[in-house]
């Protein structure tokens, strides 16, 4: 069954627009989680535009479902995620300054850097995961960094999917496909959406999890946060028998 992660960033930005706890990004987070999603990502970025660190360690303390922290492994990044030691830690290659993530890893030309860092984390027994793209050679180096799962950057996917689905997926059907090969756990996330996750989903097998945030915080404003989450599940735990 593939996992619903619920990614919290534009709820404290919301909240930082006018300072104050309003909109309370733990209450969120937990409610989140009662109304069913299977997880919390949060991505703290060195400005603490949106998700402060302060916010990472009252959430660690407060959850009881999985906690995955997202980010470019800085120092201080680094010992963010050893101090509250989530369930999984995602590493992203953007640097500071940048608007949102949108790229993949470049294994190969950071290998030493990425393999020292996983290193680091799997001592603690956090499961580790970095950000890729489609590209098969890139994933195959990825394996030999010993991480755990691999998370697929699906924003290209989402782009092509309006266009032309079957074109926008085959390359996330081969580089699932590499990657289940080679004994990778396969995550997925970046502008996935009610309208393009049922199809991903179904042509992606071994997905374990998808990390949502801003469609869905999105959809809540019309929907509300319990529908929402119940129409993501719902597209994440449709099959064909269903028809």
């Amino acid at each position: 069954m593939s996992q619903l992660s619920v990614n919290v960033n534009k709820v404290a930005t919301l909240r930082n627009a006018r300072g104050g706890n309003v909109p309370n990004v733990v209450q969120l987070a937990l409610d989140c989680e009662k109304f069913g999603a299977d997880g919390i990502t949060v991505h703290p970025r060195p400005d603490e535009r949106h998700i402060r660190y302060q916010d990472v360690r009252e959430l660690s303390a407060a959850l009881s479902k999985e906690f995955n922290i997202e980010g470019y492994p800085s120092q201080k990044f680094i010992d963010l995620v050893l101090e509250v030691k989530p369930a999984q830690v995602t590493l992203v290659p953007d640097p500071p300054g940048v608007l949102t993530s949108n790229a993949g890893w470049d294994v190969l030309k950071d290998f030493d850097f990425i393999a020292n860092i996983v290193g680091v984390f799997k001592k603690e027994n956090i499961r580790t995961s970095i950000f890729m793209e489609t590209n098969l050679e890139q994933i195959h180096a990825a394996s030999e960094t010993s991480v755990d799962r691999i998370e697929l950057y699906t924003g290209p996917y989402a782009e092509g999917y309006a266009q032309d689905p079957a074109k926008a997926i085959a390359p996330y059907e081969k580089a699932a496909q590499k990657a289940d090969e080679l004994g990778l756990g396969i995550n997925a996330g970046h502008d996935l959406d009610l309208k393009n996750l049922r199809y991903f989903k179904e042509n992606i097998s071994g997905l374990l999890e998808v990390s949502i945030g801003h469609a869905l915080i999105a959809d809540a404003l019309y929907f509300g946060l319990e529908k929402t989450i119940e129409l993501y599940l719902k597209e994440l735990k449709w099959t064909h028998q269903q028809v």
